[in-house]
């Protein structure tokens, strides 16, 4: 709707100023013969009133049908996702008909042909929610909510970026869209909703050991174990995510180990600091197991 919306403002707009352009063209390089023609009460009537009236108001028509088509396309029951403004990461929020939440970060997963009304909050400064493929942008702000409604024709991941000055990393706070067939969604929702995997291997164990004894735990949340720190990102399925550190860096033990480590370096100013304590090895089990969490 807002690319058709584009369009047709940019033709009519188009259309407009070539009309104009012609007539002050005619009144300023034309011989006097034709040029008297513009000062006749007909082509004043129809130039000056008729022509943009009826120009403007169809565009505004045209314009507030188009608004009202998202809403409405919301009447059979729309997905709902909650997405928070952090720094500089997304939180983002899905429920069940019961009401029970479970949380991803820098990520949204939406199903094929479903409208999904998205409701944008911030507790710090403003952000603006941009998902250039799916829908325009929109502000989150300080103590209001504030909603949009998208849908996805073609599966796939598209880009989405933070489109307000927020602070430092501001250019690094990104996030990932992920269109998929509604069965597949179905499915995803599923395990989503279920608690962190157990670790199946004795470096995994060490992993998850280390993640609960190193303070990790203060700020994240993984389901299932004693970690429910709410500061950071919910890392309950972790590895199954697109990308960390807000579509910075690609899912994998290197890039989870190179996080843990050199984050300062990475996003500067985030409120992880680095942990540079491990051992090699430590650090190689710590990767695998957050990796293994999907």
């Amino acid at each position: 709707h807002v690319a058709q919306l584009f369009w047709v403002m940019v033709v009519g707009s188009g259309a407009i100023l070539l009309v104009v352009t012609l007539l002050t063209a005619i009144a300023l390089f034309a011989p006097p013969r034709r040029r008297a023609f513009l000062a006749g009460d007909t082509v004043v009537l129809a130039g000056g009133l008729i022509f943009p009236v009826v120009t403007l108001s169809a565009l505004l028509v045209y314009g507030l049908v188009m608004l009202g088509a998202g809403p409405g396309k919301m009447a059979a029951s729309p997905v709902r996702i909650e997405v928070a403004g952090e720094r500089w990461w997304w939180r983002v929020v899905y429920r069940d008909a019961a009401g029970s939440a479970v949380e991803s970060a820098n990520e949204l997963r939406i199903p094929l042909g479903r409208a999904v009304e998205i409701e944008l909050s911030s507790d710090n400064v403003i952000h603006s929610f941009w998902a250039p493929r799916l829908a325009g942008k929109l502000d989150m702000i300080p103590g209001r909510k504030t909603a949009l409604t998208l849908s996805a024709e073609k599966a796939g991941v598209s880009r989405g970026q933070c489109a307000e000055y927020c602070g430092g990393a501001h250019a690094l706070m990104a996030f990932d869209v992920v269109a998929m067939p509604l069965n597949e969604y179905d499915e995803w929702r599923l395990r989503e909703f279920q608690p962190a995997q157990e670790p199946t291997t004795q470096e995994t164990r060490e992993g998850k050991a280390l993640f609960l004894s190193h303070g990790c735990g203060a700020c994240h949340t993984i389901r299932g174990t004693p970690a429910a720190g709410r500061l950071g990102p919910d890392l309950t399925h972790v590895g199954g995510r697109t990308s960390i550190g807000a579509a910075i860096l690609a899912t994998d033990e290197a890039s989870i180990a190179r996080w843990i480590t050199h984050n300062q370096d990475i996003k500067p100013g985030n409120l992880m600091p680095a942990f540079d304590i491990f051992s090699e090895s430590e650090l190689l089990a710590l990767s695998r197991y957050l990796a293994s969490l999907r």
